[in-house]
């Protein structure tokens, strides 16, 4: 409802009612016109002009999308961490995962060189998935920089792991593309197969579990992830004995 480009088109008036609206959502939502105008020590017409730029033809308008916005918020349900488990075990062990995650292994266990990539969340269990490999005997780096100084040289005979919830996250993308023109092979490992990424991979591993998005976050659980990185590293380990 408010966008970066609506909130910078605000005069200072028109800020400090979006400061007060941002904060009293739910009783401005039954507030009548003047009674804001009161509480904000502004006028009607400044009220009228803010909601104008809100896409409302009037100050009834604006309040029927705040009392919208207030029962979608009211509404959002977070599934107990059983159930995300129990579905992921459910749709996708009975597929062909652990013959994806042999392969993964397979790929990784003949490289010299292993790189993990992920931003936010995902680019959190990049980093454990490096320091788990490591752990197990297959030393493996995180890169957070798509700027990352990148030779050649150094892809020669290298595999890519690409963690991504949506398999649509640009930063992602961009830092896998550099990555796989410079010959890397890419194994990823993300929600959907079909995703940007997942399609651009050499291999890739999906999940399939409900996306959940909580606000503006995605909260969609990892444990999956977690399952196939450590799956993946022990299996890369009982190559190697």
């Amino acid at each position: 409802m408010f966008s970066n480009e609506i909130i910078a088109s605000f005069n200072e008036l028109e800020t400090s009612l979006y400061n007060y609206i941002s904060k009293n959502i739910e009783k401005v939502a039954y507030m009548r016109i003047r009674e804001l105008a009161d509480e904000t020590h502004v006028s009607t017409a400044t009220i009228l002009r803010f909601c104008r730029k809100l896409n409302c033809e009037g100050f009834s308008e604006f309040k029927v999308k705040l009392k919208m916005l207030t029962e979608e918020n009211k509404k959002t349900f977070i599934k107990s961490s059983q159930h995300s488990v129990v579905e992921f075990f459910e749709r996708t062990l009975k597929g062909d995962i652990e013959d994806k995650i042999r392969q993964a292994a397979s790929l990784v266990n003949k490289a010299e060189n292993v790189i993990f990539i992920g931003i936010g969340s995902s680019g959190i269990l990049a980093e454990y998935g490096a320091r788990y490999f490591s752990s197990l005997g297959k030393f493996s780096l995180y890169i957070k920089d798509p700027h990352f100084p990148i030779h050649t040289k150094l892809m020669f005979n290298s595999v890519t792991i690409a963690l991504s919830v949506t398999g649509e996250n640009n930063f992602t993308v961009t830092h896998l593309n550099q990555l796989k023109q410079e010959g890397s092979k890419i194994i990823s490992i993300t929600n959907n197969k079909l995703s940007t990424i997942g399609k651009i991979s050499d291999l890739n591993i999906p999940y399939y579990v409900t996306e959940e998005i909580f606000e503006e976050a995605n909260i969609t659980t990892q444990v999956p992830v977690v399952y196939i990185l450590e799956s993946m590293a022990r299996e890369i380990h009982k190559l190697n004995q």
